[in-house]
């Protein structure tokens, strides 16, 4: 099997803010057009327009209602990919090195020139983070679009993974995790961000930031004798959205 090397100070990943995020897939379809033609070309589709469509997508969004505390529900959109474990359990399950840890950054990547797609990094994986490519024949995932951070053609601050350069709601944000003076560090501390199931041990390095708790506490628009003040009700409304 294969062995993990050994931590390294530098642990690039991503900051998901569930607060913000709006379920637009925005984000899956940009990292699916950058890697269709990129590090992990292609990424095959199967009936793409039909009733159940199938490919490869190493960006998912889930939408799920949930109820609060007080009963009430509110919809949260939560995207799925690969958390660049620090003890991933795709790599040390992998049979032939194909799956492996980078040591400089701690990317988490498949070498397609070595996999046998056995698929055991799938059945390792808690997450879902694995994608098989059925027309390959490999296993395939987020690599964090890797091609594309090192790229020194790009200006330095396109240099960010494609799902984080055109998320419109600004809820992903990438950096070194590593670092704690970093800005997604200290956002994480400031909004108290959270590992994806860290009961199983595999130390996740991208993080979730939990929605925020909803505020109602705005006063209702004052009725007057010809109906609701409109602009009282506009005063309402702008500071209900503002919260």
């Amino acid at each position: 099997m294969t062995a993990l090397p050994p931590p390294g100070p530098k642990k690039l990943g991503l900051v998901i803010d569930l607060d913000q995020c709006v379920g637009c897939q925005a984000c899956a379809v940009v990292c699916k057009e950058w890697n269709t033609g990129g590090h992990s070309a292609p990424l095959p589709d199967r009936d793409p327009y039909q009733k159940e469509p199938r490919g490869v997508w190493f960006n998912r969004i889930h939408t799920f209602e949930v109820d609060d505390e007080s009963g009430d529900g509110r919809t949260v959109h939560f995207p799925r990919s690969c958390l660049h474990c620090e003890e991933p359990a795709c790599v040390t399950v992998c049979p032939t090195g194909a799956s492996y840890k980078r040591a400089e950054d701690g990317i988490v990547l498949v070498n397609a020139e070595t996999c046998i797609g056995c698929k055991l990094c799938s059945w390792a994986c808690p997450y879902g983070a694995r994608e098989f490519d059925d027309d390959a024949g490999v296993m395939k995932k987020c690599t964090l679009c890797i091609d594309r951070i090192y790229n020194e053609t790009l200006e330095e601050e396109e240099r960010v993974p494609a799902c984080v350069s055109t998320c419109p709601a600004s809820a992903r944000h990438f950096g070194d995790l590593g670092d704690p003076d970093s800005p997604v560090s200290r956002l994480v501390a400031a909004r108290g961000g959270v590992d994806l199931m860290p009961e199983l041990g595999y130390k996740p390095v991208n993080k979730y930031l939990p929605p925020r708790e909803r505020r109602f506490d705005a006063p209702p628009p004052r009725a007057t004798e010809g109906g609701t003040e409109m602009g009282g009700f506009l005063r309402w409304i702008d500071r209900v959205l503002s919260r």
